[in-house]
């Protein structure tokens, strides 16, 4: 069994949180509350975790600061890490061919600090070029030595639509472990991208925060999703509900994480990301001081107010 393989059958059917990355206000990583975050995620039940996603704002870490987060997950879990390789925001506007360099050195540097697989960002200049996503991706897988997870992201957090004839040769790669689904709200392009998945023998990883339930029901079989991270056990509950074939338990898990999800993931989309830290505030994972999300909307007053009373009473109601 390849090392691909491997993973495939490690992972499948569990739940790996897109973590946050807990800083400050000017966006310096807290190297103390990343640990006791860390910690407190992985003594949850999980298949591991993935670090430098967009809930954890990892194209906006510096080097430093992605190196300390991946050096801090890496001593707390001894699961499988799959860390998000892209352009970082530093670069700004680049061409093609420095997306695609930056992309690999970001690989490189996540294997040298010991992760498991990197899921690529979709490159915009790759949108109409489906030959060279396929390159993007053997590049990665060969340039890093590790396994690589795609990812179908959708427009509002800077990705494209994979159109299913892409999804299946990503799949058809040997180093690919399969494609995380992050659609939004359009149920019609997962349920092609889940249909794409199927007999290739890799995973169909549902990152549909607003569409958890019914991405499990088109057959995703795995999950790396923001809403895991900082309430690992109700998205948990939902996927063990489903494999175990117990309906009532599913539609009662589903009920339960669609109503956070329904206070956390909505307009502006990139709002999330506090939302979150307030949850992780609640649940005493992240202390207030750490709680900062510096490149997300600016809120405050009446709106902050009202959404994180919102996500508070939700949590609170169980």
């Amino acid at each position: 069994m390849s090392a691909t393989e491997e993973l495939v059958t490690r992972l499948r059917g569990t739940v790996l949180p897109a973590v946050l990355t807990p800083m400050d206000e000017r966006g310096a990583v807290d190297p103390g509350a990343l640990r006791g975050y860390a910690e407190r995620i992985a003594a949850e039940r999980l298949g591991g975790v993935a670090v430098w996603a967009h809930t954890g704002r990892g194209l906006h870490l510096g080097g430093a600061g992605r190196e300390r987060v991946l050096r801090i997950w890496r001593e707390a879990v001894d699961r499988p890490i799959v860390a998000g390789v892209g352009v970082p925001r530093s670069a700004g506007a680049v061409g093609l061919a420095r997306a695609v360099d930056a992309t690999v050195a970001m690989a490189r540097d996540a294997a040298d600090l010991g992760a498991d697989a990197v899921m690529v960002y979709p490159l915009a200049q790759l949108a109409d070029d489906p030959d060279g996503a396929v390159r993007l991706h053997e590049r990665v897988a060969a340039e890093s030595g590790l396994p690589v997870l795609g990812f179908f992201l959708h427009g509002e957090a800077g990705g494209y639509p994979y159109p299913p004839s892409l999804i299946r040769r990503l799949l058809g790669l040997p180093a690919t472990i399969g494609v995380k689904l992050a659609t939004l709200d359009r149920a019609m392009a997962c349920q092609d991208a889940i249909r794409a998945t199927e007999g290739t023998g890799r995973l169909a990883v549902t990152g549909e925060d607003r569409m958890f339930g019914p991405s499990l029901m088109w057959g995703a079989d795995t999950a790396l999703v923001g809403i895991a991270a900082a309430s690992v056990g109700l998205t948990t509950a939902v996927l063990d509900a489903w494999r175990a074939g117990d309906h009532t338990a599913f539609v009662r898990a589903s009920d339960r994480l669609d109503r956070f999800a329904e206070v956390t993931f909505h307009a502006p989309i990139e709002g999330y990301v506090r939302r979150m830290l307030w949850a992780a505030v609640w649940e005493g994972l992240i202390p207030e001081s750490a709680a900062c999300d510096p490149y997300g909307p600016v809120v405050g007053g009446e709106v902050e107010a009202r959404e994180r009373g919102a996500v508070v009473r939700c949590l609170g109601a169980g």
